[in-house]
């Protein structure tokens, strides 16, 4: 299972900073995390950049991943 490291918005929404899903596409860990998370995390998503193991993705959805790679969602942030 991959781990998906989530922060800001999407830390709050999920309430935990990361947690193993299962899934061997970005997409696939992604989905099973709307499945858990719900609909916020879901619209978190649409906003959001996805990286995985340090590098962005321009496509996330297609992107292969395995048990040791770290998926990151990093929602926008705003501020004064």
């Amino acid at each position: 299972m991959a781990e998906l490291a989530m922060f800001a918005a999407a830390r709050q929404i999920a309430g935990e900073a990361s947690r193993e899903i299962p899934g061997s596409t970005v997409g696939e860990v992604l989905d099973s995390a709307i499945g858990r998370y719900g609909a916020s995390f879901a619209d978190v998503l649409a906003v959001s950049r996805i990286w995985i193991n340090g590098q962005s993705l321009a496509r996330a959805e297609d992107s292969p991943c395995c048990d040791t790679d770290e998926i990151a969602v990093l929602p926008p942030i705003s501020g004064r």
